[in-house]
């Protein structure tokens, strides 16, 4: 059974509420050890807050429902280990849940949610080696299916029947499989700058397998040796932004709330380094049009115009884009591209919010 934990935002602290933030601020950084990453979140935290604060001119109140939502963390036990989460909105709201991209995790949609109806109820998870989630056992591979496994055993352990699926970038790819092998079970599915699907040339299958089978095996090979890099808070978030250049600063602040662990002398990455790993469970364009027909539930696929798509820049690349998007019109899908980048939900939700809601209304609350 899933155990969901309640805690309310920062802005419900009845010191913030009452003095401000030079008083929150204070407060907080005396009950802190200086240096711990709980001390650089918060202090990050309050600089971004402070500073987006400053630009609304005459606002005394933060009062908006977004901000006065309650999030609960989730945790749902696994064989090996658990699956860590954050849940918003009513306990019997209509169900909906949000899978992160590659490397990201479920902070990914914090500035998403509070701005979508507020009738459904929202579960963002931490994949698998994602996240505050547990790594899978030494020597199993990180793949579609098996994090579509990993949403099986979640909606079992909700108790959930049915269920819409908001996935960014992987987390489309996981919603598209999912929906195509339990099609009963989804009503609806947002994709966020995903196809929903990867073909893979299958001439360079076998090298590609050979490359994440060799790589497991050196990783193994070097597990006892290596140790782990750490780093200062800044300095973890610097990495993160080079190696992310299109996210903004608050979003690499948001996603490091969950993406770090506090070890002695600093923070480490919270990932599990074998989902840099070749992915060594590939398909064809004919085996995703084959899944994509299965899809029963209704789709609304989001792309940036500078985002994932720009990948699909060689020719059988966009052959393959183009035919699984038209594949989805054909089908009455909904396809839309919006300005932005590849973390646009991220970045600028209010972009991506107004068709996610509008397709939630239709498909979902309109019942």
């Amino acid at each position: 059974m899933a155990s969901v934990r309640k805690d309310h935002v920062a802005f419900q602290h009845p010191e913030w509420q009452r003095k401000g933030f030079r008083c929150v601020k204070s407060c907080l950084y005396d009950s802190l050890r200086p240096n711990s990453l709980s001390y650089f979140m918060i202090s990050s935290f309050v600089h971004v807050i402070c500073r987006r604060m400053q630009r609304l001119k005459g606002v005394r109140h933060m009062a908006t429902s977004a901000i006065k939502q309650a999030v609960s963390e989730l945790t749902v036990p696994v064989p090996w280990g658990e699956m860590r989460g954050k849940v918003w909105g009513p306990d019997h709201g209509r169900p909906v849940l949000c899978l992160h991209g590659w490397s990201d995790n479920c902070s990914t949609f914090n500035t998403l949610i509070p701005i979508l109806p507020k009738e459904c109820r929202y579960v963002a998870v931490d994949l698998p080696g994602h996240g505050l989630s547990s790594h899978r056992p030494p020597g199993v591979f990180y793949s579609f299916p098996t994090y579509v496994s990993d949403v099986r055993r979640l909606v079992e352990a909700l108790q959930w029947k049915r269920f819409s699926i908001i996935g960014h970038s992987m987390g489309g790819n996981v919603a598209g499989m999912f929906s195509a092998l339990y099609p009963e079970m989804v009503d609806s599915v947002v994709m966020l700058d995903s196809f929903g699907f990867f073909p893979f040339d299958p001439k360079q299958l076998a090298d590609v397998m050979k490359q994440g089978v060799d790589g497991m095996l050196q990783y193994e090979q070097k597990r006892d040796e290596r140790t782990e890099r750490v780093y200062t808070y800044d300095k973890a978030f610097e990495r993160l932004r080079a190696a992310n250049p299109t996210l903004s600063e608050q979003s690499a602040h948001i996603l490091l709330e969950r993406g770090l662990a506090e070890v002695d002398g600093g923070v480490v990455f919270s990932r599990d380094l074998r989902i840099n790993l070749k992915n060594i469970v590939r398909y064809t364009l004919e085996q995703c049009l084959a899944m994509q027909s299965n899809i029963k539930a209704s789709v609304l696929l989001i792309l940036a115009d500078e985002g994932f798509g720009r990948i699909f820049d060689e020719p059988e690349q966009v052959e393959f884009s183009t035919t699984l998007l038209q594949t989805y019109r054909d089908k009455n899908h909904t396809v839309v591209k919006v300005p932005g980048d590849h973390h646009i939900h991220l970045n600028s939700p209010e972009v991506v919010a107004p068709f996610v809601c509008d397709f939630l209304q239709s498909n979902v609350l309109s019942d």
